[in-house]
């Protein structure tokens, strides 16, 4: 299994970060040990000052594909969960400054928090999904696909050009605006609409 985030794809994310527009999908990979099953909590790591939340519309793979034309795109997934890419912030910034890759500051265990269930697209509309995230009980950030640079099929499309997508890959489709700090005692939960997905306790 791959899990696969992009990043800077809601432009008010980019801009919070100090950071451009991009021209065409970034991508970065995460571990598989990087998933966080339903149920278990996060624990804080020991080697960061400064892990930020990230919560994002996540599409999961059901079929092997290669070079998939947009147009396609829509025959290799069926359903959308939600999830968090953690990130520490500080040790990002320092891999940003070294030019170095930031695996270190993405791809740690437990980075990425999944949804309880999926729901199927049949019920969606793919293009305007609302979701959030709270922080103890608190509105900390919303986001809409309607507001993706590149929606999920042009995701596909362009991820599968360089690597084959396998059943039960997870595409981490991008943050919005509001990404924040956690600390030992938080309590997260994730929405699509007004369904919860998950709930994440911070140790």
């Amino acid at each position: 299994m791959k899990i696969i985030c992009i990043g800077r794809n809601y432009s008010e994310h980019a801009k919070e970060m100090n950071s451009e527009v991009p021209d065409v999908p970034m991508f970065f990979m995460k571990s598989d040990v990087s998933i966080l099953r339903p149920g278990n909590p996060f624990f804080y790591p020991n080697f960061s000052k400064d892990i930020h939340y990230e919560c994002e519309i996540v599409v999961k793979i059901n079929r092997v594909g290669k070079n998939i034309a947009e147009k396609f795109a829509h025959k290799y997934y069926s359903e959308i969960g939600l999830g968090i890419d953690f990130t520490a912030r500080d040790l990002q910034k320092k891999c940003k400054e070294m030019g170095h890759p930031w695996e270190i500051a993405k791809s740690f265990e437990g980075s990425a928090p999944i949804s309880n269930e999926f729901i199927p697209t049949a019920v969606l509309d793919l293009h305007n999904i609302a979701f959030s995230l709270t922080k103890n009980n608190k509105l900390v950030q919303t986001g809409n696909t309607k507001d993706m640079i590149f929606n999920i099929h042009q995701l596909i499309a362009y991820i599968s050009q360089f690597m084959t997508l396998k059943k039960g890959d997870l595409i981490y489709t991008g943050t919005p605006a509001g990404v924040g700090p956690v600390i030992i005692g938080d309590s997260l939960k994730g929405y699509i609409g007004e369904k919860e997905m998950f709930s994440v306790k911070i140790k």
